[in-house]
């Protein structure tokens, strides 16, 4: 049974570190990572400050995974199109900030 957990672990592993693919799609080229990356970061974050603020209102009850997903879906579509749009002021004032090397 271990030896079927290691195989697993190891396919796991080399389908992560594939150049080419990734769960067994191909990888999208370069020039897509400014939509790909802002694409994840509001999935997440939308997803824990939802959670969050859907706790704090609502309080833990039994159909708060229903109410929460729906703040969140509502959350994200706002999300996503406005972070697109921040997204190079962001880096604007960052690079204001932060010393380059």
């Amino acid at each position: 049974m271990l030896w079927k957990r290691r195989l697993a672990w190891s396919a796991y592993g080399e389908l992560m570190n594939s150049s080419q693919s990734v769960f067994g799609f191909r990888k999208l080229p370069t020039q897509y990572a400014s939509v790909v990356m802002p694409f994840f970061l509001s999935i997440f974050m939308t997803c824990i400050v939802s959670l969050i603020s859907t706790l704090r209102g609502v309080g833990w009850q039994a159909g708060i995974p229903h109410v929460w997903l729906g703040a969140w879906a509502i959350s994200w579509l706002v999300a996503f199109p406005v972070l697109l749009l921040v997204l190079p002021l962001v880096r604007r004032l960052t690079s204001l900030v932060v010393r380059t090397a």
